[in-house]
């Protein structure tokens, strides 16, 4: 296997990706080789424009932790911030005062919004954006067209009892404590998968989801016309892993989003939603934890491959191991 291609969300993604790169320069791939070429289709439904500014919290999230730009402790933004606009920003009592752009990402959010101004496309600026960091992958996002994630929220005030918040409201100033009763994807139907993400696909050698919300992460990547497709057309293997646990999400919001779309919190409830490509879905195996190995009869029967090994991503040799295991799963 020469090419790999991962769709990803920020931080769950960006750890497994950070993993799976360590494991490449190690050799630790079964019939992978260690100088493969790693293509990243990154999410970019958590957009959204603020100060003027256009945010890109997944793409970022992969491009600081794999150039060792990122915030290890925090997982998100960069290394060494400060806060002196955001502290100006909230005297002067601009809004949104919940949402914080620190003094360094400024730069990056600045640059992009530059070049989306003068005709660039948010591919061009990503391609841009990572000649500075150097990821060690190939970054692109999934469509250059605008599409952004709002959620439903019960609200007592309003004549229908519910009301409508961008995904980074929900998921800032509400920190996802609020029951979500629906996701909605605005503009995702008309959406097109940006330049050489159907290429990506249809030329990987392996295609990997990784452990990224199945809703707003990998969910919104699936919705773009023209992927679901993509991979049910692939010669290469689709391998997922769970971000489920134990019947928890490690971190995030899995939980609630899979609960507003009606899908039951546990590895094996996922794996069946994302189905297998022999029935109609995405999936041609999946890993989940060693923890919820009692639920690996039901996906077989569902038409996967399935697997159980240690899911929790503590080091970079722990996600290698993940990676690997994924690779094993289909090899051959």
């Amino acid at each position: 296997m020469r090419n790999i291609t991962v769709l990803s969300g920020g931080m769950g993604g960006a750890r497994f990706l950070q993993g799976l790169l360590h494991g490449l320069r190690r050799g630790d791939l079964p019939g992978v080789a260690p100088d493969a070429e790693v293509t990243v289709v990154a999410n970019t439904a958590d957009d959204w424009w603020v100060h003027g500014l256009k945010v890109c919290p997944d793409l970022d999230t992969v491009m600081y932790t794999l150039g060792a730009g990122i915030d290890r402790e925090r997982g998100w933004g960069r290394r060494e911030e400060t806060w002196s606009i955001r502290e100006e920003l909230t005297a002067y009592g601009v809004e949104p005062t919940w949402f914080g752009l620190g003094d360094r990402d400024v730069a990056t959010h600045l640059v992009r919004t530059q070049m989306l101004d003068a005709g660039y496309s948010l591919s061009q600026v990503t391609g841009a954006l990572c000649r500075r960091w150097q990821p060690g992958v190939t970054l692109l996002p999934m469509t250059d067209d605008r599409v952004e994630t709002h959620v439903a929220i019960a609200d007592p005030d309003s004549p229908s009892g519910r009301r409508v918040v961008h995904f980074q409201e929900y998921w800032v100033r509400l920190r996802a404590e609020v029951p979500a009763e629906a996701v909605v994807v605005v503009g995702l139907d008309d959406s097109s998968p940006a330049p050489g993400v159907v290429e990506a696909i249809a030329e990987a050698d392996l295609v990997l989801l990784p452990p990224s919300n199945p809703v707003v992460s990998i969910g919104t990547i699936l919705g773009v016309p023209g992927l679901r497709e993509a991979l049910a057309d692939t010669a290469a293997p689709v391998v997922g892993i769970s971000p489920i646990v134990g019947g928890a999400h490690v971190r995030g919001m899995a939980e609630q989003m899979l609960s507003a779309i009606g899908v039951e919190v546990t590895a094996g409830a996922v794996g069946r939603h994302y189905g297998a490509r022999a029935d109609g879905g995405v999936l041609d195996g999946w890993l989940i934890d060693e923890r919820d190995a009692d639920q690996l009869a039901q996906l077989t029967a569902a038409g996967l491959r399935a697997g159980a090994v240690p899911l929790m991503m503590t080091d970079d040799d722990a996600t290698a191991a993940m990676a690997r295991a994924a690779v094993e799963l289909v090899a051959g």
